[in-house]
């Protein structure tokens, strides 16, 4: 089975939740291809109603067109209603599958997210599920009746007569060879269509996160070149698949006029030698056309269902994508954290052919304040990775009061620290909803103390509406420092029995770090933290100092101790505070 097949069989098992309403669906097409088909036969009827001038039957002609004006208004009726029927299911179909692939992206490692571009992951959620749907709908709304109007259309005219029938019967092959040849090569290109719009999309979502940066380095020529380029391969992709896509139509509105054409050629020759009435031929004329119709709008929703189909094709990649590792059956809650953390033999690579840290070995007793200090790529940031089990070690442990943290619930474990990072995040909401993120229920008061013990609370009452003003969620008009002030607030609030900071300070003026330092003095004291720091001055005081270079812990132990040695860590240090050469 190819991959359209089983992409098709797929989608119409998420539609499995939907069979009432497609029944009643059902059950609508029939009676407007039932109505549309019964015009024809009124309409015949009233030909031959007419005979001859001075022959016609006025008072009949008038209770034909009656009833063909009744039909006709039923039959809208019951178009509009199936239309809407259809509408109703296809974006109940979209609202849920954008459902599940946000709550599974909730769920997906950071191995997963670091690999895809964000845009690319975005334009699945949005883009190709709209695209998914709007393929959906047309093949619904045309697919049900004109599959319903070709057998009746042969019924109606195998009932008038059976010659001119076996001639559309024998001449129809043609147009579904044609129509099955071209939509077979439409597929792949349409998948190269939708992969190129998810990259474009990306590189827009990343050059609008990145514009201050960009503009800073005048780099807008440059990137506004990619983006050129990346548009250019859109169009060509899009162009490639519109245009055989597009050949399928034409080819078979041909075909279907010489059928049309055969058909009155035939009709004409058995109406002048009696076989059938004028008014018959009318009608099979129109059932020609019907019949051929279908087939027109069919070849169609082939080449939107291609469409739909590559898209939906990304949209399950993402929903197939494997989840992070379950907790395990048994794992347990990590209810009150003493804060003693081990790491036993630990080894860890990004990828399997490029190792990163190899048999760490740590001991942090509880209350300890651990610094973490190496050069860029040395390991720091992977470390702290770890130990949130954003990604699990590939060998040895890691051991929280005792036990392996892959025995412990995620989110237990994740709770148990607090975290503050160099790069900060805020959600667009307002300051005090921003804040509370670490503690949903806490109170107003506390959000208040919250962002006073981080020295926050003095810019954020200059704010526009205090508190409450809403910011973005790359945080608006507030600066770096103002930014990071309130992910040190979040992180004040919860006050976890363990906490990580990442360069939590980097992006603050010195005198609020001053006092930023002496808060979280007081808010590490007792807790076991761990301290990832480029400026070596601020870890003067810690219980000890890890110092990493290429995965491993070169040396270890407190700041006086580690100068003594004069290795690796007094050449760090003395490359940030030794004098100017004169």
């Amino acid at each position: 089975m190819n991959s359209s097949s089983k992409l098709l069989r797929r989608v119409l098992h998420e539609l499995r939740a939907h069979l009432p309403a497609l029944a009643c669906s059902a059950v609508l097409a029939a009676l407007s291809v039932a109505g549309s088909l019964y015009i024809p036969i009124l309409v015949g009827r009233a030909i031959d109603r007419i005979v001859s001038p001075g022959n016609v039957s006025f008072a009949e002609v008038a209770q034909l067109l009656a009833r063909i004006a009744l039909t006709a208004g039923l039959t809208a009726a019951v178009q509009w209603l199936m239309a809407a029927v259809h509408n109703r299911v296809c974006f109940s179909v979209t609202r849920t599958l954008r459902d599940r692939a946000f709550a599974h992206l909730q769920h997906l490692p950071l191995r997963y997210l670091d690999a895809h571009p964000g845009g690319d992951t975005l334009s699945r959620i949005i883009s190709d599920v709209d695209q998914f749907a709007d393929g959906l709908l047309m093949s619904f709304t045309q697919l049900f009746t004109g599959v319903l109007t070709i057998f009746g259309t042969l019924a109606f005219m195998l009932s008038i007569d059976w010659r001119i029938t076996l001639v559309v019967v024998v001449l129809t092959p043609l147009s579904l060879l044609v129509a099955r040849f071209i939509a077979g090569r439409t597929y792949s290109l349409f998948r190269t269509q939708s992969e190129v719009r998810g990259e474009q999309t990306a590189f827009v979502d990343e050059m609008i996160g990145g514009a201050r940066v960009v503009q800073a380095f005048s780099r807008e020529r440059h990137v506004t070149e990619q983006f050129s380029q990346i548009n250019a391969r859109l169009r060509r992709a899009s162009l490639r698949a519109t245009f055989f896509s597009s050949l399928t139509n034409p080819s078979t509105r041909l075909i279907y006029n010489m059928i049309y054409a055969f058909v009155g050629f035939t009709g004409a020759l058995s109406a002048v030698s009696g076989a059938i009435t004028v008014g018959s031929l009318s009608c099979i004329l129109s059932y020609a056309n019907q019949y051929a119709k279908p087939f027109n709008e069919i070849t169609g929703v082939i080449t939107e269902l291609q469409n739909a189909l590559a898209c939906a094709g990304r949209v399950f990649e993402l929903l197939d994508a494997p989840c992070e590792t379950p907790d395990a059956p048994d794992a347990q809650a990590l209810a009150s954290a003493n804060g003693h953390v081990q790491m036993q033999s630990v080894s860890f690579r990004y990828r399997p052919d490029r190792p990163l840290i190899e048999d760490l070995q740590l001991d942090a007793l509880p209350g300890q304040r651990i610094a973490i200090v190496g050069p860029t790529g040395c390991g720091k940031t992977t470390l702290i990775n770890l130990l949130m089990r954003f990604y699990d070690v590939d060998s040895g442990a890691i051991l929280i009061d005792g036990t392996d943290s892959r025995r412990l619930t995620r989110g237990s474990l994740r709770a148990s620290f607090g975290m503050v990072l160099q790069d900060t995040w805020l959600k667009h909401a307002s300051v005090r909803d921003n804040i509370r993120l670490s503690r949903p229920e806490a109170s107003d008061s506390e959000v208040v103390q919250a962002a006073r013990a981080a020295h926050a609370d003095a810019f954020i009452r200059r704010l526009p509406e205090g508190y409450d003003t809403v910011i973005s969620d790359l945080g608006g008009s507030l600066s770096a420092g103002q930014r990071q002030l309130l992910c040190i607030a979040r992180v004040m609030l919860c006050l976890p029995p363990m906490l990580i900071l990442d360069e939590a300070t980097s992006s603050i003026d010195t005198r609020t770090e001053l006092r930023i330092q002496q808060a979280f003095d007081r808010m590490m004291q007792g807790r076991t933290s761990f301290v990832v720091a480029h400026r070596l001055s601020t870890i003067r005081e810690a219980d000890m100092i890890l110092v990493m270079k290429d995965g491993h812990i070169i040396e270890q132990g407190r700041h006086e101790e580690l100068l003594a040695k004069n290795g690796f860590y007094a050449a760090l240090y003395h490359s940030q505070f030794a004098p100017d050469a004169p």
